[in-house]
């Protein structure tokens, strides 16, 4: 029906604007040239539509959230400014920051 329906329309706009006016007699052959036109490109639009369609899996739909790592991160997707646990240069978190120039 929605092809239908675009080819019908386009029909009946070139009909009324490819004769030029209302003193020369309608064409036909033009506005079934177009309305065909219409009908086979959104037939073939609403097809490829249709096939592109895919569910989501089930695991997709469960969470509660963006990020549902158990790992802290920075918030958008960068470096974390805190050291990680598993790196051997890091320091426990309970431990003071050291800053610039001390010497432990």
């Amino acid at each position: 029906m929605f092809s239908a329906f675009w080819a019908v329309l386009a029909f009946f706009a070139v009909l009324i604007f490819a004769s030029g006016g209302s003193s020369r007699t309608p064409r036909f052959d033009l506005a079934l040239t177009g309305a065909g036109i219409a009908f086979i490109v959104t037939l073939v639009i609403a097809a490829m539509l249709s096939m592109s369609h895919k569910e989501n899996a089930d695991h997709l739909g469960k969470g509660s959230g963006v990020n549902l790592s158990s790992k802290r991160s920075s918030g958008h997707g960068g470096y974390s400014a805190r050291p990680e646990a598993g790196r051997p240069d890091a320091q426990a978190p309970d431990a003071p920051d050291s800053a610039p120039g001390d010497s432990r």
